[in-house]
């Protein structure tokens, strides 16, 4: 019982950090979900796509309703993410995890860069 209050605390703070700067809640799970909530590496990742989906799309709602969403100018990058994910996801168990987690770190530290400059 103890786990499945771990994993919704997880999935909170996901949510807030998706819903608060209108994404990156996938930063947030990952670390959570393998460090809190003992998930190994690769499964952590697949879960955080699973999770992360609906709280994008709650978040978009909101977004939209509050006219901060313009669909047009999302459009492009909807066809290309769309395009992006399919890829990714049908690598993804191709990569050993030594590079997937590189990757990841990667990303994580570009992203906080870009966030200070």
């Amino acid at each position: 019982m103890q786990a499945k209050w771990k994993y919704a605390v997880a999935g909170g703070l996901a949510g807030v950090a998706n819903g608060f700067f209108g994404g990156g809640g996938g930063s947030v799970f990952v670390p959570l979900l393998t460090g809190y909530c003992k998930l190994d590496q690769r499964r952590a990742f697949a879960t955080s796509v699973a999770v992360i989906l609906p709280l994008c799309a709650l978040s978009a709602a909101v977004y939209l309703f509050r006219d901060g969403l313009d669909l047009m100018a999302a459009l492009p990058y909807l066809i290309g993410g769309t395009a992006g994910g399919w890829a990714g996801g049908r690598w993804f168990k191709g990569v050993k995890m030594p590079w997937l987690k590189r990757a990841f770190g990667l990303l994580l530290i570009y992203g906080g860069v870009r966030s200070f400059l």
